[in-house]
């Protein structure tokens, strides 16, 4: 990270033994002092109008769409003119889970060969930042508006998934794969700030309303 100019590392649950020793790093104490630690995704993706994961791909079925290192890095670098962006890794022996994936918008992958897709996770990052910033006038063409940030995202999808229950929606259960489907679903729809906050003031209504309704009809 420090090599390439980034200097915000967020880690999750981070195995101690490792993140302590990494701390001697030469040239790169000052990234890892200031790293922030969360107990959750969620959280330490909240700020993020945009979260893009990382994947080797391998034989996992894959919910999200997937692009190619120097494809999905101009649009990066587009988005992060006009709102946070978080890039995703997973632990180097599992990376990242289903549940993890369902907190991203879409997926990166490095081209590799096909008879050894994994990575050393270190290498992958460097790969990655490396991309990120090799052509920096290389930009897509700007997002309109603001995208709605991952925990306002994140209401809307627990809203949704409360107003399924009071429905008694038939299909609902408390699975993670069906909460992770309600997660990815929403994210795709990409929504800006104003109509998030819409959206979402329309969907506690609704459940205001089932639920006020059934406490009147007992």
């Amino acid at each position: 990270m420090s090599n390439f100019g980034f200097q915000h590392l967020r880690v999750v649950n981070p195995y101690d033994v490792a993140f302590e020793g990494a701390r001697s790093a030469v040239g790169a104490a000052q990234v890892l002092v200031n790293a922030e630690r969360y107990e959750t995704l969620a959280e330490a993706v909240a700020d993020c109008s945009l979260v893009v994961g990382t994947t080797a791909i391998g034989h996992r079925d894959l919910q999200h769409s997937l692009q190619r290192l120097e494809a999905g890095a101009p649009i990066i670098r587009a988005h992060v003119a006009s709102g946070p962006c978080a890039l995703l890794f997973g632990s180097e022996k599992f990376g990242l889970s289903n549940r993890d994936m369902s907190h991203c918008h879409w997926l990166m992958h490095i081209a590799t060969r096909e008879k050894h897709r994994t990575m050393n996770l270190g290498q992958a990052v460097a790969v990655c930042l490396y991309e990120l910033m090799r052509d920096p006038c290389a930009l897509a063409k700007p997002e309109k508006g603001t995208r709605a940030a991952s925990a306002e995202v994140e209401r809307i999808t627990g809203t949704l998934l409360a107003a399924l229950k009071a429905s008694d929606y038939p299909k609902l259960n408390t699975s993670d794969s069906f909460e992770g489907a309600v997660r990815r679903l929403v994210r795709r729809l990409r929504l800006q700030t104003g109509d998030a906050e819409f959206l979402l003031g329309m969907l506690r209504q609704m459940v205001w309303k089932m639920k006020h309704g059934r406490d009147a009809e007992g």
